[in-house]
């Protein structure tokens, strides 16, 4: 019951927005940012990659097996498929983000590049995927997968907090 009250009973799908919002502006920060903030656009960055990286194991572990086993139109499976693929993109970008100078002018372009492709994905997802997840699965599914998600993240947070004690001693 002590998952229930840290989630505060929110469905996955409440979950994944509140994680979609916080990306959203993280991304917003970092295009505000000029190369002469060079150390702060490194910082919003690796946040960016961190939430990015915990929010799409979630989502590939939990949530779309759930939507997909739940799909019973072609449009759905579409919707799956192109959810992953359009993960993978991200993946694809964000090395190469990380990999450019942060003070550099095409730091900024492929920083508006990404933030280009996870607004597209968050937006069809709001709009497309999750209005039919709220059908395919009903409240007390999503009420469940969102304590899975939350638990899935709780645990991600406990290895990276671990990782960095032992980093720093």
């Amino acid at each position: 019951m002590a998952t229930a009250k840290r989630t505060g009973s929110r469905d996955a799908i409440a979950l994944l927005k509140q994680d979609h919002q916080k990306v959203r502006a993280l991304l917003s920060d970092l295009e505000k940012t000029s190369g002469r903030a060079a150390g702060k656009r490194q910082k919003l960055l690796a946040e960016i990659e961190h939430e990015l990286t915990v929010h799409t194991k979630i989502e590939e572990q939990i949530f779309y097996p759930a939507f997909r086993d739940a799909a019973r139109k072609d449009d759905d499976g579409k919707l799956y498929f192109e959810a992953l693929e359009e993960h993978h993109v991200v993946d694809l970008v964000l090395p190469e983000i990380k990999q450019t100078a942060a003070d550099a002018d095409e730091f900024a372009a492929k920083a508006k590049v990404l933030k280009d492709l996870v607004e597209h994905h968050a937006e069809e997802e709001e709009s497309e995927m999750f209005p039919r997840a709220k059908t395919l699965l009903g409240r007390s599914a999503l009420v469940r997968l969102g304590l899975e998600l939350a638990d899935a993240k709780a645990a991600m947070a406990g290895r990276a907090s671990g990782t960095s004690r032992r980093l720093a001693s």
